[in-house]
């Protein structure tokens, strides 16, 4: 499974919009950031959702690129990055995917996680409101409310062509719908959100099976 992070990343005629929607839009994604910019760490539940497949877990995050994912689905897969090295144990194959992270990449494991991630995000979407400023049920019927926003992106290098965002009421991310370039849609789900409990950096040392066999840079060529 690729990072979720890459993976844990909308087009709409500008003609539809006010100058003063979009500066509203805008200033909420800007508070959005500057909320993030307070997380140190973070600890939440994890649910992803792509076609037919569901995968979940928890989800440790600390400033500013170590993540470390435990699923419970698919059972004893393991996804974790001390911020210089990714590993993906996959028990079901007995395998471990490593990969050494470029310096130019800092960040790109959890790209919506940080203040800086979503600076890139601002400089590389168009941001509005999906339909509302107002906040709106997460999803039809249901009682939790959340603001969505909508960013479409600039240009086709960016890994998502739309990101729809729900943000809760204590300005945290519940949920991030992507739509990648051949538009596939994959839906991720942070329930049960808890910030600045101390996560300490061991949490982020992994040490596979030594009966796995490993994988070398599955993602992209080591830098010379």
């Amino acid at each position: 499974m690729r990072i979720l992070i890459y993976l844990l990343l909308l087009h709409i005629p500008v003609g539809l919009l006010t100058a003063q929607d979009i500066q509203t839009a805008v200033s909420f994604f800007d508070e959005l950031s500057a909320r993030y910019g307070e997380v140190e760490d973070y600890h939440a539940e994890l649910r992803i959702t792509r076609e037919e497949s569901e995968s979940t877990g928890t989800i440790e995050y600390r400033i500013p690129n170590q993540v470390r994912v435990d699923f419970e689905e698919p059972a004893g897969q393991v996804l974790v990055s001390d911020g210089e090295l990714l590993q993906v144990y996959i028990p079901e194959h007995n395998v471990v995917l490593e990969q050494s992270l470029r310096r130019r990449s800092e960040g790109a494991i959890a790209t919506l996680a940080n203040e800086q991630g979503l600076n890139l995000l601002r400089q590389n979407y168009s941001i509005a409101y999906l339909d509302t400023p107002e906040a709106v049920p997460l999803d039809e019927g249901s009682d939790e409310m959340v603001i969505k926003l909508r960013l479409n992106w600039r240009n086709s290098n960016e890994g998502y062509r739309q990101l729809i965002i729900s943000v809760d009421d204590d300005m945290l991310i519940r949920r991030i719908i992507g739509v990648t370039a051949s538009y596939e849609e994959i839906q991720f789900d942070f329930e049960d959100v808890v910030v600045n409990r101390g996560i300490p950096d061991s949490r982020f040392d992994y040490e596979a099976p030594s009966s796995a066999n490993t994988f070398d840079s599955f993602l992209f060529e080591r830098e010379g």
